[in-house]
Order: structure tokens, then sequence, then C-alpha cells
């Protein structure tokens, strides 16, 4: 664009009544007021020597020429290659060891064989390789094949085979929530202490790419046209659909048993009950009765425990779910839940703490309701705000053509200047910085004096002698589920609240919330642990149809 040469046009703009030109590449007068681009063209007269010769609508491109803006020659597995590498960088900042990167980097490695496959159908270069004939290591470019058809300027898309692979139908087709499940399974396969629940975190609070990940492509990997319904994601990954595409990844990657977990392990039920017992304030003291139920149910076995994609035909135990609803058995069998017995052991619990200051204090579940419903509240109302407040449009604008490139920028920057101007006039709070990443989303200690910490608190208000063990006072127990779906439907069982009492509604609620899950996937993960420990209770039940009731321990 030259603004002197088109001084001389004086015309007023048919659009604004502007007189302030430019001339574009192809020599035609747009207006620098509204960028409308006209018909007029300028005419210039040859000086060279061909005679009665007029050349109008002279394309400056050819005085001054640039090279076509043309990158790699790039596949749709490579982005999603970048993407894995992209999110193995993010796992290593965490803390994470570098064998994850190594795994993702090494095509040869065994458990990896049928990658390509699953991303693409066929082999195809790296795009980290440079667009010359050889490398310096004596390697050469594998040939591309051609770009697809096209129409006028219009690209179907960046990727050589993006048109092409949008269309393509299958079983296990490659996507961007798939990158979770290689990630989850590359940290199962290492034994992480990273949960899948902190892997879904960790994406949502930006740790980890996931969102407008494209936007760390090289500049050469042109993006654009049936790329962005590739490489766009406009929704959370939530727990349940990743995790279904976790045990189709394995299975169909037909991966071998996986590295045993034991007790030493962070994913064993009894380290991640005591590390929960923490997050949700609950005593140390009931991480014996977690144990305990962990023993009886027999949830704590290697051979439970490992995970076996050809052996156990594709199930997963979801070790973070299932250390959360041990928490919910042991409540129960604590206080019950029932809306009376808890409240009457907290009134005992009340009284002794106020006529015995000095000792240790008895664990009031009134008081740790009313300290966990002001917490929970606050976390919610913050993580709803910022999902509110989230921007979704990426920093790096995707257009379908080259056509529209100039379009989809121009908006984009008055969307900015628009939110500059507005942040300016609105919001003078600076920017709060992003949180560093944490496996704990509650900090308990016995120094905050505005929170109360329950860390210490004694169990003995709710427990009793008899004879040489020690009991619990309340005998009771409420199964969750009587009745379990047949095998034939989606789900183990179904959950409606109004059902239960508020106290087994809040302490789902919560813990559901820590977990990121819905409620009804706490619900179903306690009533198969309670199905292990009440084998009996449901034995009986199948002979006899009775409604919800209290079973004796």
């Amino acid at each position: 664009m030259d603004l002197e040469e088109a001084k001389e046009f004086r015309e007023r703009c048919t659009q604004c009544s502007a007189v302030s030109w430019g001339l574009t590449d192809e020599g035609k007068y747009y207006c620098t007021s509204c960028h409308s681009v006209t018909e007029r063209s300028k005419e210039v007269l040859s000086t060279e020597p061909i005679p009665n010769t007029k050349i109008k609508a002279i394309n400056r491109g050819l005085k001054k020429k640039k090279k076509p803006e043309k990158g790699w020659d790039w596949y749709v597995c490579e982005g999603f290659q970048h993407i894995l590498c992209q999110q193995a960088e993010a796992l290593k900042t965490l803390g994470i060891g570098p064998e994850l990167k190594e795994l993702g980097d090494n095509p040869s490695h065994s458990a990896w064989d049928s990658e390509p496959e699953l991303l693409s159908g066929f082999s195809c270069p790296s795009a980290l390789e440079s667009g010359t004939e050889s490398q310096p290591d004596g390697r050469t470019r594998k040939p591309v094949r051609s770009r697809p058809s096209q129409s006028g300027m219009y690209f179907c898309s960046g990727s050589l085979d993006g048109a092409e692979y949008s269309l393509r139908k299958g079983i296990v087709k490659m996507a961007v929530p798939r990158t979770l499940a290689f990630c989850y399974l590359s940290l199962l396969w290492q034994r992480e202490t990273v949960t899948f629940s902190d892997l879904l975190r960790f994406v949502e609070e930006g740790h980890i790419p996931y969102i407008n990940a494209f936007e760390h492509f090289p500049e050469e990997m042109k993006l654009y046209g049936r790329d962005k319904g590739i490489f766009t994601i406009e929704s959370w990954p939530t727990y349940e659909d990743i995790y279904k595409k976790v045990i189709e990844l394995a299975i169909f990657l037909d991966l071998p048993r996986f590295p045993d977990i034991t007790e030493d392990c962070y994913l064993h039920p009894n380290v991640l009950c005591m590390k929960y017992l923490m997050e949700v304030n609950l005593p140390d003291e009931m991480n014996d009765f977690t144990c305990q139920v962990v023993k009886m149910a027999g949830i704590g076995e290697v051979g439970f425990l490992t995970f076996d994609p050809i052996g156990k035909k594709g199930q997963a135990v979801k070790y973070d779910v299932q250390a959360m609803a041990v928490i919910v058995i042991v409540l129960k069998l604590l206080f019950l839940l029932d809306d009376s017995v808890e409240w009457t052991l907290s009134t005992v619990a009340e009284r002794y703490n106020e006529e015995n200051k000095e000792d240790k204090p008895w664990f009031d579940f009134r008081k740790w309701y009313q300290v966990m419903k002001k917490s929970f509240d606050e976390k919610k109302q913050q993580w709803e705000e910022a999902r509110a407040k989230y921007v979704w449009k990426s920093e790096k604008p995707l257009y379908y053509s080259s056509i529209d490139k100039s379009v989809v920028y121009k908006r984009r920057e008055m969307v900015l200047n628009l939110q500059k101007q507005f942040s300016t006039l609105v919001d003078s709070t600076p920017t709060v910085a992003k949180k560093s990443p944490s496996s704990f989303q509650f900090n308990w200690s016995e120094e905050d004096t505005n929170r109360t910490c329950f860390h210490g608190h004694s169990l003995q208000g709710i427990l009793q002698k008899k004879g040489q063990s020690v009991i619990t006072k309340n005998s009771l127990y409420w199964l969750s589920t009587q009745k379990f779906c047949k095998s034939y439907c989606k789900h183990v069982t179904t959950y409606e609240e109004s059902n239960f009492s508020l106290s087994y509604q809040f302490i789902l609620n919560l813990f559901s919330f820590l977990l990121r899950i819905k409620t009804y996937s706490l619900h179903e993960e306690v009533s198969l642990i309670e199905k292990r420990l009440f084998k009996k209770k449901y034995s009986e039940g199948e002979k006899k149809s009775s409604g919800s009731r209290k079973v004796k321990k």
C-alpha cells in the first residue's frame, strides 16, 4: 500500500465521503477511513519504447515482488503432535518426570506403535523439520501429497489433509480432547502424583495447553479453513467424556497391563484418602477408618487397582472418585447422615468443648459444616465467575479462506480495541495474576485464625469402648442404593436429590465440586463400594423387595 502515489486521486468516498486514499497491491484505490475498495485503478503511461501501449491497473506487486505467504506442507497428525509436545512440556514444568516427554518424542516406543494410525491414518512427515531438501543429520524430507482441489483462491484447509480428515469417519478418530487421554495414559504408566481430576483442573486453570492450543504452532504451519473445526475447542473437558476416551484409546492401541498400583503408590486409595481428608478439613483420625473400609471392600488389592486394558475388558478404576466415595462411606458409618444423628452428636461435642477448653477438642460436625459451607460457596462463586469471564476467542484469528483473512483480522482488531476501552472504563482494578498450580484447592492451617482447622480434632465424642475394642456410638447404616440397574443400562444407579438427607447432599456436592464431576457419579461409586461391603444385605434384598431402610452394621 502506498499513500503518496494515491494523493492525486481526490474524489470523495461513496461510503463515508472522506478524501483519503491509498493503493492496494493490485493497484486499486481504497479508503483509509472506512477501508472500502473502489473499482478505480491507478493509470500509468508506460515509459518503455512500446508504441501505442497504455498500461492500466498496474499490479504493483510486479514492481516489488513479494513471495506469497506459503508455509510448510503439513498434515493434521502433525498438529496433534505439536499439541501433545506442548502438553508434555507443561506437565514437565509442573514437576512431572522428563520420561513423559521422551515417551511422546520416541515414535518407536512399543506402547505408541499405533499412534500414527490413530492420528491420521497414514504416515506423514514431521512439521518440525524445515522445508529444505535435506537435514543436518542426513535425513531428507519425505515427499508430500498435493493439496486438495481448489476453487478460485479458496483453499479447503491449511493442512494437506484437513478437508479429507474432517469428513473421515471412524470409531477412534484423533481430536483435541483425546490429547488429554494420551496425557493421562502416560501419567498412569509413570504412576505420577497427578490424578485424573487434577489433570483436568490444570487444563481449566490454563497450566496445560488445551483451549486454543493451535496458537503455539510454528508460524510456517498455516491453519485455516477446515483446520478450524479440527483444532478449535469451545467447551471445557468433562471427567466422564475424557475418561471414556482414555478407555477407547487404551483398547485401540492394544496397550499391555500397566505397572502395578501398590500401597506406596500415590494412586492407592489409602494415600488418596489421606490427601482428600486434608483437603476437606476432616480429622486425621478418620484415616484409620478409611483404611479399614478399603481393606474390607477389597479395593486396595493390586489386581483390582492396576489398569489392564485387554485383560479387564477396558475397565479402569477412577482412583480419585473411589477415594472420595470411601470418605463418604466413613462419614455415614460415623454420623449416619440422616439429618438427625449428626446434629445430636454435634451437640454433645459442642458441650464438651465448652467445658474442656484446655483438652483436645472433639470433632463437631455442625461447626465443620458451617466452615466448609462458607468456603465451598466462596470457591464455587469464584469458579463460576472465572468461567463466565473466560475469553474463548483466540489471539491468533482463524479464517476459512484467504478471501476472509483481511476481514477477520480487521474485526479482531476492532474487538480488542473495544475490550481495552471498556476495561478502562469499567474495571480499574489490576488483573489478578494466574495462580500457581497446586494439588490442593483448600488449604487449612492451625495458624489460620479466620478459619477453624479440624485436622487435629478427636473422634472420642462419636466412639465408645466395648470390651477390648472401640466401636461407633451410631449402630445404624443406610444403603445409598437398594436396587441396581440391569446390565444393559448405561448407568449403575440413579440419583434423585430429594430422596436423600440434606447432609448427604451437601457432602456429595462438595466432594463432586472438588473433582469436577457430576454428583450422580460420586453417588454411583459410593453405591458400588457399599455393594462390596454389604454383600449379605444386598443378597437378602434381592429375595424380598423393600423400600429404603436402615440396617444394623
